[in-house]
């Protein structure tokens, strides 16, 4: 099992790496829009808003410098969407990477699928280190030698050549979504995935790329009367029938593919009934669900909203089993949120490979844990000052008010225009990356 997350001396964190340029004006497209380890943590992907996907690779451990656990070193780069513009409604659709899916690996390529708000693509990405010499029709140089000149028949040879990573496209999945696709999630047959839009979730066979079949439909008769829209959904990490799809109305439905072909009406929806006492003009805004996760074990699923992180059992609709406050402290900020369109952030969240503890984003580069055991909570802060590797992360506090102890930070001061959207746990270990801007923070537990 995994140590908690908390204070005290039980766990610590500390630096590892930081990718990324250090400038003061990042470009747009330099900024990172998704993270996502692979099954076996080995890998890391990071895709960003002009359309690049870069995947990290962890390095072997050596013998000679038994202390450095593995770093994370850039093993592809690779354009993955280009921008497009869509004539007919005169749009123009963004290259930025919305997700970023990993396929189980089966043999010695890695598989990923990567999309923007339209198109789906499945990548390929593969090895070689060797390369065929002696060709009869060719010279070496590649040019075709007159056949004439050809009097002996020589058998071809693989000769060893420096490492090529290569990344290739083996299927587009396109056409399919005429609102912007939140979220892609490959099932656990490993061969089905499903996508969804605002409006819409669409499952598709990896192998067949020009047709989905549409199970989830919300759009109304007459758009006019449109209430609500889909905002996130994944597939059951252990059942291939089950998925669910959250709302900006601050529900999930859990449905069944068994039940029926067309999954518009829901097996269970999940709702917490609100405090009428704390309703205010932007209780809807912030009750939208930005995330939706399962817990490995598939017993639980996590959601986002505004200011907080929830943990749901699957065997109880009526109300989260537990409710974690991210930022509680900005509930008196909300206005200023609105007025700067930061209220309509969409933080993510995730678990830790034990489903121990949960991690997710804040402001001012802060980011969350919280222990599901214990129930400590922990704010940390992804930044160059304490980057020494090795250094070890401070908690930090905020004050709401009142007089500021030296080493907390007010909430007037926080920083809105940064803020950590997106974080990934290695499936088994404590390492997490954590996207700040256009920089990955790569961080560990400490090693004694």
């Amino acid at each position: 099992a995994m140590a908690g997350v908390g204070g005290g001396n039980d766990f610590q964190w500390c630096f590892s790496q930081v990718k990324g340029a250090i400038d003061e004006d990042v470009a747009e497209a330099d900024i990172i829009s998704t993270v996502e380890f692979n099954y076996s943590g080995e890998l890391l992907a990071t895709g960003d808003k002009g359309g690049r996907v870069v995947i990290f690779q962890r390095e072997q451990e050596s013998k000679n410098r038994p202390l450095s656990r593995g770093e994370y070193n850039v093993y592809s780069t690779f354009q993955s969407h280009e921008p497009e513009f869509d004539y007919l409604k005169s749009l123009e659709i963004e290259e930025k990477i919305n997700k970023i899916r990993w396929l189980p690996q089966q043999n010695a390529a890695h598989f990923l699928l990567s999309t923007n708000d339209k198109t789906i693509k499945l990548w390929k990405i593969s090895e070689r280190d060797k390369r065929a010499e002696g060709y009869n029709l060719k010279d070496e140089d590649g040019r075709l030698r007159d056949p004439f000149r050809i009097t002996t028949l020589r058998v071809p040879v693989l000769m060893p050549m420096d490492l090529m990573v290569e990344a290739s496209p083996r299927r587009i999945f396109a056409n399919a979504h005429t609102y912007h696709i939140n979220s892609i999630s490959v099932n656990s047959d490993h061969e089905t995935y499903l996508s969804a839009d605002d409006l819409r979730i669409n499952l598709w066979h990896l192998e067949i790329t020009d047709r989905s079949f549409n199970i989830v439909d919300i759009k109304p008769a007459n758009m006019e009367e449109l209430t609500e829209v889909i905002t996130a959904a994944e597939c059951h990490p252990h059942q291939c029938n089950v998925f669910v799809y959250s709302s900006s109305k601050g529900t999930i439905r859990l449905c069944d593919m068994r039940a029926a072909a067309l999954c518009d009406r829901h097996s269970k929806f999940f709702e917490e009934p609100e405090d009428p006492s704390s309703r205010s003009f932007f209780s809807e805004i912030i009750s939208s669900i930005s995330d939706v996760k399962f817990s490995h074990s598939g017993r639980y699923m996590m959601t986002r909203d505004y200011l907080s992180v929830k943990v749901w059992d699957l065997n109880m609709e009526n109300r989260p089993v537990e409710t974690y406050q991210v930022h509680e402290y900005l509930r008196s900020k909300l206005c200023s949120l609105y007025e700067n369109d930061c209220i309509f952030d969409k933080f993510e969240c995730c678990w830790n490979g034990s489903d121990s503890a949960i991690m997710t984003g804040s402001y001012n580069n802060f980011f969350r844990m919280f222990d599901r055991n214990t129930r400590r909570d922990i704010t940390l802060e992804a930044s160059r000052e304490n980057s020494k590797p090795r250094a070890m992360l401070k908690p930090r506090k905020v004050c709401t008010g009142g007089k500021r102890k030296k080493d907390e930070i007010s909430v007037d001061s926080l920083d809105f225009n940064k803020k950590i959207l997106h974080t990934a746990w290695h499936p088994k270990e404590n390492v997490i990356a954590v996207a700040a801007t256009n920089n990955l923070y790569i961080f560990q537990d400490k090693i004694n």
